[in-house]
């Protein structure tokens, strides 16, 4: 839940300067809807590339929904999270369909 200002509520309370976007990544064998959080920058539109081309070679994915790409119809795996390297990912995109 977010306030006024766009911060996050988190169990009563407000995380200042953090954001989430709900994103789908698409890697090799996994498709994941989530959310990432990152720090406030003013320039939110850079965001989820400041992700992929920082130093740090991991991504924590928040309330994760798995699909595993060869086998659709196996059931979705659902994760409280998830953390992906970097390497891994071929597509990364804001989830704006829900």
């Amino acid at each position: 839940m977010y306030d006024e200002n766009n911060n996050i509520e988190d169990n009563n309370s407000f995380i200042t300067g953090i954001w989430s976007e709900r994103v789908l990544v698409i890697t090799k064998d996994y498709q994941i809807k989530g959310n990432v959080f990152m720090p406030k920058t003013g320039r939110k539109n850079r965001v989820l590339s400041d992700i992929l081309n920082g130093a740090k070679r991991f991504v924590a994915i928040k309330n994760c929904e798995v699909i595993h790409r060869e086998f659709p119809n196996r059931k979705a795996e659902v994760h409280d999270f998830l953390q992906l390297n970097l390497n891994s990912i071929i597509l990364l995109r804001p989830l704006t369909e829900e």
